[in-house]
C-alpha cells in the first residue's frame, strides 16, 4: 500500500502542489526520501525518525521510501517533515488515509514531536483554498493561515495533538484570524527645518509613487525626510495588504499571523549583495526591493553600493518585478517599490561649501557620482538638491505644517489616480505608459512646447520624456487641475538633473 498526503513546493509567490508518497515494503531496513529534496528535505528523515520515537512509536524494520511527486520539482524547505510523518504513520496504519486526504500538510517537526513554524503558511492556504482543501499548519501559524477564507485549518501544537484530533479523540481550538497591525509615524515633517523644495519633492513622489534621489552634504536631513515618508503614503488597501504578506510569508517574517496596513519601508545597508538586493542565494529568497513591495526602498549613501549591485535594479524599476534564474528554475516576485535614494555630492560631503571647501573640486564630485549609472538615474524621476542646514535654521520654531497636512493632499491624490485608472491594472501615476500616458497625461498647448524646447536643451532620454511627463500629471493632481498646464511640466523639468560625469 502507499499511502498519500497532500503539500506545496514554493516557487516565488507560486505554491505549486506536491504529493508525499509513502510506501513500507519488505527488505532490509531502510528510509529513503527521493524526488529531489534539497539537503533539509533530506535530513527529515531523522526529525521525523525522533518525533515517532517521542510519540512510543518505532519504524518497522523494513524498507521505507518516501517520494516526492512531481520527481523534476526541487524540493526545498523544512516544511515537508508533517507530510512525511504523516504519510509513514497512514503506511503503518496509525492514522485513516481517509481523514487526512482532504488536507494539504505543512510544517517543521521538532525532535520531541512539536509542530513548528515554517515560512510560507499563507501561500500553502491560499492553494488549500483554491483545491478546496483544508490545511494542517503548525499552531503558531494558525493566525496566517486564517487569512485565507473558506479553508478548514488545523493547527497543531504537536503531532501527537494532532493523530488525536484526526481521530477525533480531541478538537483542536478553531485559530482566529492574526491582528491587523495599524501603520505607525516614523517621523513626522514637523521635525524637518527649512528645506521647503525637498519636502515638496517629498510630497509629489508620495502623491505619484514616484522614485527620488535626494543630494546633500551630511547632515542635511535626508534620512530624516526619507523616513518621513511612509507616514504621508495612503495605506495599504486590504487586496495591497495581502500581496505584501505573502511576500513577508515566504522570506519568514510575518510574525503570529499579523498582517500590517502600513506601507514596507526597507532600508538595507550599503554592504548588501546583489542576492540580498534583488533575491537569490541558494534556496531562492525575495530580496529587500520585494520586501518593500507596494512600499518604499531606501537607499542612502547610494554611490557606496557596488556598481553592479545597483545595476541590477534598473529591469524591477521599470516592470515592478524581479526574475531569478536557476538551472533549475526561474522564481518571480514582485517588486513594485518607490525608490528613495540618497547621497552627497562628493565623496567628502562638502563640495560648494565655502567653509569647507572639497580640495579636489570638481574633479571629486565626478569620480563620486559616476559610481551611479546612467540608465539607473534615469530611472529616478525626481531629483532635488538638499541645502545644508544652518545652525539659525535649527533655532527656528517648528513649520506649521507636518505630516498630516501633507497626507491628507497626498491622500487627495492617490484617490483621483485610483478613479483615473479603475479597471487598468495600475495604481499610480508612476505606472502610467502606452494609451494611459497618452490619455491622461498630454500636456496643453503651452506645456507641450515647453515640453518640446526643454526636451532638445536637456536631451531628454525617451524614458526621461515619459516620466517628466508622469511627475507633471501629479503636480496637476495635487492642484486639482484636469489638464497639465505650463506650470505643472515646467516644475516637473525643475527635477530633471544631468549628473556630472568625469
Amino acid at each position: 500500500m502507499v499511502a498519500l498526503v497532500s503539500t506545496v513546493a514554493y516557487l516565488g509567490l507560486e505554491a505549486r502542489a506536491v504529493e508525499v508518497q509513502c510506501q513500507i515494503a519488505p527488505g532490509l531496513p531502510a528510509f529513503r526520501v527521493v524526488g529531489l529534496p534539497d539537503k533539509a528535505v533530506g535530513e527529515s528523515r531523522e526529525r521525523v525518525h525522533s518525533a515517532l520515537a517521542a510519540l512510543g512509536l518505532a519504524l518497522p524494520p523494513k524498507r521505507i521510501t518516501v517520494n516526492l511527486s512531481p520527481a523534476d520539482l526541487p524540493k526545498e524547505g523544512s516544511h515537508y517533515d508533517l507530510p512525511i510523518a504523516l504519510a509513514l504513520l497512514a503506511a503503518m496504519g496509525v492514522v485513516d488515509l481517509e481523514a487526512i486526504a482532504d488536507f494539504v500538510a505543512v510544517g517543521e517537526l521538532a525532535l520531541d514531536g512539536r509542530v513548528i513554524a515554517s515560512p510560507g503558511v499563507l501561500l500553502a492556504a491560499l492553494h488549500a483554498s483554491g483545491i478546496e482543501k483544508g490545511l494542517i499548519c503548525p499552531a503558531g501559524q494558525g493566525a496566517e493561515a486564517r487569512w485565507a477564507s473558506g479553508v478548514e485549518i488545523v493547527a497543531a501544537p504537536d503531532l501527537i495533538s494532532l493523530l488525536n484530533h484526526l481521530k477525533g479523540t480531541l478538537r483542536l481550538p478553531v485559530p482566529e484570524p492574526g491582528e491587523v497591525a495599524l501603520p505607525q509615524r516614523r517621523a513626522d515633517l514637523k521635525q524637518v527645518k527649512g528645506q521647503e523644495t525637498a519636502k515638496r519633492a517629498l510630497e509629489i513622489a508620495a502623491a505619484g509613487g514616484h522614485n527620488l534621489l535626494m543630494i546633500g552634504p551630511p547632515g542635511a536631513g535626508k534620512s530624516l525626510m526619507a523616513s518621513c515618508l511612509p507616514g504621508i503614503l495612503p495605506e495599504l488597501t486590504p487586496a495591497e495588504a495581502l500581496e505584501t504578506s505573502l511576500v513577508a510569508s515566504v522570506a519568514g517574517l510575518l510574525e503570529e499571523g499579523r498582517i500590517s496596513r502600513a506601507r514596507p519601508f526597507r532600508s538595507p545597508h550599503h554592504s548588501a549583495s546583489m542576492a540580498a538586493l534583488t533575491g537569490g542565494g541558494l534556496k531562492v529568497r525575495p530580496g529587500e526591493v520585494s520586501l518593500a513591495h507596494l512600499g518604499v526602498l531606501f537607499l542612502d549613501e547610494l554611490p557606496e553600493f557596488q556598481r553592479a549591485v545597483l545595476d541590477s535594479l534598473r529591469q524591477p524599476l521599470e516592470t515592478g518585478e524581479v526574475t531569478v534564474a536557476r538551472a533549475n528554475a526561474h522564481v518571480t516576485f514582485p517588486a513594485r517599490v518607490q525608490l528613495i535614494a540618497a547621497m552627497n555630492p562628493c565623496r567628502c560631503g562638502h563640495l560648494g561649501d565655502p567653509a569647507l571647501g572639497c580640495s579636489r573640486a570638481p574633479r571629486c564630485a565626478g569620480d563620486y557620482q559616476s559610481k551611479v549609472s546612467g540608465p539607473l538615474l534615469d530611472r529616478i524621476d525626481l531629483h532635488v538638491e538638499v541645502d545644508p542646514v544652518s545652525a539659525a535654521d535649527l533655532a527656528l520654531p517648528p513649520p506649521a505644517e507636518g505630516s498630516d497636512a501633507v497626507a491628507a493632499r497626498v491622500a487627495a491624490a492617490r484617490r483621483v489616480q485610483t478613479e483615473r485608472l479603475e479597471n487598468s491594472g495600475r495604481r499610480t501615476n508612476a505606472e502610467l505608459e502606452g494609451d494611459l500616458l497618452e490619455r491622461f497625461a498630454t500636456p496643453d498647448e503651452p506645456g507641450r512646447k515647453l515640453l518640446a524646447q526643454a526636451a532638445e536643451a536637456m536631451r531628454l532620454s525617451a524614458r526621461g520624456y515619459t516620466r517628466m511627463l508622469r511627475v507633471a500629471r501629479t503636480i496637476a493632481d495635487l492642484a486639482g487641475a484636469d489638464m497639465i498646464g505650463r506650470v505643472h511640466v515646467a516644475e516637473a523639468l525643475s527635477y530633471r538633473r544631468i549628473a556630472p560625469r568625469a
